[in-house]
């Protein structure tokens, strides 16, 4: 028998050549295909790091701007009603005291009316897989 050539036509070569061929070539495709979900899992992994770096610096800013505005928001009391300085910030304190415990009612409400993280809905369709198993009916 001849070496195995694999750039003779089909029609000369065995079943056993042939089943080699596809699965080598079956092989590599699935390599290739395996390298390349890497490569595009990498690229956007490298994206999205960036994008959350440049977003926290963002958020970061944001928040040092905050803080100057509240900063400038009590000043502007103080001159605006000829506050003593503390006063302005106490104000400013007190508005912020009355959003956090706005905040927090919502969050307490909001927390009360959904209940538990239970999965309910999970848990009776695997009762009921259960009882389709163990009973071998259909419900």
């Amino acid at each position: 028998m001849a070496p195995y050539d694999p750039n003779r036509p089909p029609s000369d070569k065995t079943v056993g050549e042939l089943v080699f061929e596809v699965t080598e070539q079956t092989s590599n495709l699935v390599r290739e295909e395996i390298e390349l979900a890497k490569t595009e899992v990498t690229e956007k992994v490298e994206t999205l790091v960036k994008s959350s770096v440049v977003a926290i610096a963002a958020g970061v800013f944001a928040f040092l701007a905050l803080i100057l505005l509240m900063h400038a928001f009590a000043l502007g009391l103080n001159s605006l009603f000829n506050f003593q300085p503390w006063v302005g910030y106490l104000i400013e304190a007190l508005i912020f005291i009355a959003v956090a415990a706005g905040a927090g009612l919502f969050a307490y409400r909001s927390f009360e009316k959904t209940g538990a993280p239970v999965p309910s809905e999970a848990i009776e369709q695997a009762q009921k897989t259960r009882a389709v198993l163990t009973s071998g009916e259909d419900n």
